[in-house]
């Protein structure tokens, strides 16, 4: 018996960290949704599902979009009568600072890292309230706490993830229904990829730049984005029955010390 038997998870972004998340809860048992802008990674993750067996689903998406997100909870209810867990891993990365970053990429990083988050809540949870409870897991990061230069539009999201998910746990208790950020360090994804060739261009050596930002956290390396999927795990599940509106870092130490040599 696997701890999500019966439950109906919805997992934005099919890359990364959520494409983690979405098979650590369907390896559970759940049902999973993933919604994903990316051809590619969206084939990618649909394809690890098949091959092992995996009851999952990836539907193309645009996360910041209403209707998109709306038609995909209206599907979901469809097929599976509710929804249990909801995970908002979907996000950009831009590079800039207020004054180098243009107010549509500014307004587009909003839309798809915290936008989404309003989104799925707003047509999610009703179907959630309408099971009992739930779950709901925002991914921040260590950056909505501390952050590098040239990164505002970035860790503006990320610090409003973290308010916004604290609003979203006193508005919702009373449903039954948690809501828990995590905040990773550096991990190995596709946004890290960006962010290495952004710092040493095109032609970086991608593992050699990882081995570099892994020296910046105490434990030495960077993380792997199964492991962020253990600790969102554990908050979806009945194990995290008595915790809400919290954040957790998952960052190798890194926000523990002082950046003092």
């Amino acid at each position: 018996m696997g701890q999500f038997d019966g439950k109906v998870a919805l997992v934005t972004g099919t890359s990364g960290i959520g494409r983690a998340c979405a098979l650590e809860l369907a390896r559970g048992g759940a049902a999973v949704r993933s919604l994903g802008i990316d051809e590619r990674a969206n084939a990618e993750l649909e394809e690890i599902a098949r091959a092992e067996g995996l009851a999952f689903s990836v539907q193309q998406a645009d996360v910041s979009r209403p209707a998109d997100v709306e038609a995909a909870l209206a599907a979901l209810e469809a097929e599976f009568g509710g929804l249990d867990i909801i995970v908002n891993s979907a996000a950009i990365h831009p590079y800039g600072t207020v004054e180098t970053t243009d107010p549509e990429t500014f307004l587009r990083a909003y839309a798809v890292n915290v936008g989404s988050i309003h989104l799925t809540g707003r047509f999610g949870i009703p179907l959630m309230r309408r099971r009992g409870g739930g779950a709901i897991v925002n991914i921040a990061s260590v950056q909505g706490h501390a952050c590098q230069q040239n990164v505002a539009a970035y860790v503006a999201t990320k610090g409003a993830i973290h308010a916004l998910t604290r609003a979203m746990a006193l508005d919702h208790a009373a449903d039954r229904i948690r809501v828990n950020s995590v905040s990773p360090g550096s991990v190995r994804t596709p946004i890290l990829e960006l962010a290495a060739r952004t710092f040493d261009g095109e032609n970086a050596d991608i593992e050699a730049v990882f081995r570099r930002f892994g020296e910046a956290h105490p434990i030495g390396r960077i993380g792997e984005p199964e492991e962020i999927a253990g600790l969102v795990a554990y908050l979806a599940s009945d194990r995290g029955s008595f915790i809400t509106g919290a954040d957790y870092t998952i960052d190798g130490g890194l926000l523990a010390g002082l950046g003092v040599r």
